[in-house]
């Protein structure tokens, strides 16, 4: 029987290590695996055995056949129960004896020692329980990649002001839909309730009902669920959401911007706003409008800052139209995350590293996982992580100082997957690096001095030319959210090696793998100019080409030679000077008919990772942002439109001056009040700004409601929040600094001046 994990995790049975793994069989049945044979276990230096068996006399100590990174001899120390390992590393380690995969999870243990990664096949004898379905003990258990549809529960919850009274439960999932309503009568649409504790019965019994294997929602964890729970403890009941009765535990990150976690047995809880962060989709806000808007095309029922006002004045007065903006709220996220894909793109990530659908994200966990299933296989065992470790300085990419103006037929190239291309052909990892190389080493030398032996192939090599086969393999077959998941994968490699938090923790390396990419880049950018060509910028692993053609075909026909000969020259470059196989590609990305490419502030050469370009396709023109005030959060939607049109019109090579002129006049006159909210994200608690008030936080502290991202506009009394402004807007604020700064920019290359469009006079200066 095929099936795929949801939760894995141990209890103790009468002192005994139980490992716990819930999952979903290929039949829509939900099971249990239960297995009480696993000990916990580390490894210690054999050198050091007879000091660690003196120093921890009830511990069991074998020799092993297995190698340290150095290659020296180790030895396995089992345990009775996972939770006294850490206390039994401590005593060690205050000895100098070093403790290997010591900090190992006993689940994350299991699962690794069996191959396991989200899916598998189970054989044995099983009985049945109810909730959690079949249960098997002590299975015979093999990897597999079955791929599970799950079902997904989305919820959403409306209260009171304060969050101190539930007034309506959505739940949707698939064709199934119903809104608990706490009223006095009947409400169409909705199941009426007198009570909250009925109202909170209710919902409990239908996910039971229901049994999903998923609950979503937009912020679920820190709202929804966690109201939910202090609703149910205050009217004495169990918040028990999972296949058992154990209560639903929500998981507090410390930090002030990351999200909080749900842990459930059973059943995931996948939040959707992390969802989507996590996949790297960038939005303006993070809002569930903003996200519906950007990828359905519609929105909420209630939107924008009074929409608390509306629930309220709703809930007394109309409260079918509640009902109705309930399960729309619930509607967009289930919409949302089957537009994205991403709760089928969470199961791809899962079934490549083993993660937990909740923590696919955890790029430092996922690489982890799949680095340590390659050591067991090749008897090696890998460090613990070290507990005094620090992130470490890294060095960035290349980043060419641009040349600014305006251009036609840009050519942008870029290197395919850079980094994981870099490790798989220099053989860089932290096996295969040599502290003090000997002859016999026969090392590369990176550019920041570090050595690499070309022999054995190293784990991250071998992990990255199995996903680019992977990957490309998806892609023929048309898979893109797999391709998708994998291309995420490779591209967190680089980063652990310089993560303080990362058993892999490695400056050396991960800068070897930066200089080389600078490198590269560099021997590409002086290869073309050796050409005759002009390269007018170029950033990590992207060359921006100049051609000099006028004509967009036969610059189309230039990138393609370009992009053939580049490749063979670096590859050529890779084997004389390192004596190694390139798996580097230079690909070509796009061809901007027109392209800006600003000024640094104060004219002193061009700026960098800001830029915009004109794309033609067969759907008409679009021009990209890239940095630029219009992509970026903290500038108003009135600058945006500004550059946004003024650059329409210089790419089109029209007139400016009479569009900057009428713009700032309907600006004055009040036509664009709408466009002038300033978004800020607070970085800490409003009352950890003590040293400056920045004008956000201001506005922030006067609107006494406000969330993580504020939203304020400028008056004649300062900063003040949006939608409660008391002042009239301060306009010439806007054209100073939103409009001015915005137009210079475009203006300056174009030999004109915002202010002499304006009519205002210089002061002459006196001498």
């Amino acid at each position: 029987m095929r099936g795929f994990l949801l939760t894995p995790t141990y209890r103790l049975s009468g002192g005994t290590p139980v490992v716990h793994l819930h999952g979903i069989l290929e039949t829509g049945e939900p099971c249990l695996l239960l297995d009480d044979r696993p000990r916990p276990y580390f490894f210690v230096p054999q050198a050091r055995l007879g000091d660690a068996r003196r120093a921890l006399p009830g511990i069991v100590f074998e020799d092993t056949e297995m190698r340290a990174f150095d290659g020296s001899a180790v030895a396995r120390a089992t345990a009775t129960n996972p939770g006294e390992v850490p206390a039994l590393r401590q005593k060690l380690e205050r000895l100098g004896i070093e403790c290997l995969e010591a900090d190992v999870r006993f689940t994350t243990r299991y699962l690794i020692d069996r191959g396991l990664r989200g899916g598998f096949e189970v054989a044995g004898e099983h009985t049945v329980a109810r909730g959690v379905g079949r249960v098997y003990r002590n299975p015979e258990l093999r990897p597999c990649t079955w791929t599970p549809a799950l079902r997904v529960l989305s919820l959403d919850i409306e209260t009171s002001p304060r969050a101190d009274l539930v007034y309506s439960i959505a739940l949707q999932m698939g064709e199934r839909e119903a809104v608990l309503l706490l009223y006095d009568r009947p409400v169409r649409g909705a199941e009426d309730f007198g009570r909250e504790p009925d109202l909170l019965r209710r919902f409990l019994a239908l996910v039971r009902e229901w049994d999903p294997d998923v609950i979503t929602g937009w912020n679920v964890v820190d709202f929804d669920l966690a109201v939910l729970q202090k609703r149910c403890h205050h009217h004495g009941l169990r918040c028990a959401l999972g296949r058992t009765e154990d209560e639903l535990e929500i998981r507090r990150d410390a930090s002030f911007t990351r999200e909080s976690r749900a842990v459930l047995q059973g059943r995931l809880v996948l939040d959707g706003l992390s969802l989507v962060r996590g996949a790297f989709l960038r939005l303006e806000d993070y809002k569930l409008e903003t996200a519906a808007q950007a990828f359905l095309g519609r929105g909420k029922l209630f939107a924008g800052d009074g929409r608390h006002h509306q629930i309220e004045e709703a809930y007394r007065s109309d409260p079918e139209a509640l009902v109705r903006y309930n399960l729309l709220d619930a509607r967009l996220v289930s919409d949302i995350l089957e537009r994205t894909q991403l709760i089928p793109l969470a199961v791809q990530r899962s079934l490549r590293t083993g993660m937990s659908l909740d923590r696919v994200s955890a790029a430092i966990a996922s690489i982890d996982s799949l680095y340590l299933a390659e050591t067991r296989r090749r008897g090696i065992v890998a460090p613990s992580v070290a507990s005094d470790a620090k992130a470490a300085r890294l060095t960035g990419g290349w980043v060419m100082d641009s040349t600014a103006g305006f251009y036609r037929n840009i050519l942008v190239f870029d290197f395919k997957s850079l980094y994981p291309s870099i490790i798989r052909t220099f053989n860089i990892d932290p096996l295969t690096h040599v502290a003090r190389p000997t002859p016999a080493d026969d090392a590369l030398r990176a550019p920041n001095g570090a050595h690499f032996r070309r022999s054995p192939r190293g784990i991250l090599p071998e992990l990255v030319a199995r996903l680019a086969a992977e990957r490309e393999e998806a892609k023929r077959a048309g898979d893109a959210i797999a391709s998708n998941a994998i291309k995420i994968l490779m591209n967190s490699m680089y980063g652990v090696l310089g993560a303080g938090a990362s058993r892999l923790f490695a400056p050396a390396v991960a800068n070897a793998i930066t200089t080389f990419g600078q490198h590269l880049i560099q021997f590409a950018a002086a290869w073309v100019r050796g050409r005759g060509l002009a390269v007018i910028y170029g950033d990590t692993d992207s060359l921006f080409v100049d051609p000099r053609e006028e004509d967009a075909e036969r610059a189309l026909a230039l990138a393609r030679e370009l992009r053939g000969a580049i490749t063979a020259a670096v590859a050529e470059h890779v084997r004389t000077a390192y004596r190694c196989d390139s798996h580097l590609e230079l690909e070509f990305e796009t061809l901007y008919r027109r392209f800006f490419m600003p000024e640094l502030r104060g004219g002193k050469g061009g700026s960098k990772k800001r830029y915009a370009g004109l794309v033609a396709s067969d759907a008409g023109e679009e021009i990209e942002f890239v940095g630029l005030e219009s992509v970026r959060r903290d500038w108003t939607e009135v600058s945006k439109r500004l550059q946004q049109g003024l650059l329409d019109l210089a790419f089109h090579d029209r007139p400016v001056a009479e569009y900057v002129r009428d713009f700032v006049r309907r600006l004055r006159a009040g036509e664009m009040d709408d466009l002038l909210v300033y978004k800020k994200a607070l970085r800490k608690s409003l009352d950890a700004y003590t040293k400056t008030t920045p004008p956000h936080v201001r506005a922030a502290r006067l609107s006494g409601n406000a969330g993580r991202i504020v939203e304020y506009v400028m008056t004649a009394n300062g900063p003040e929040p949006a939608g409660a402004a008391t002042a009239p807007f301060d306009y010439e604020h806007y054209v100073e600094h939103q409009l001015k700064p915005v137009a210079d920019a475009i203006l300056g290359l174009l030999g004109e001046e915002f202010d002499d469009l304006l009519g205002k006079r210089k002061q002459l200066s006196l001498f």
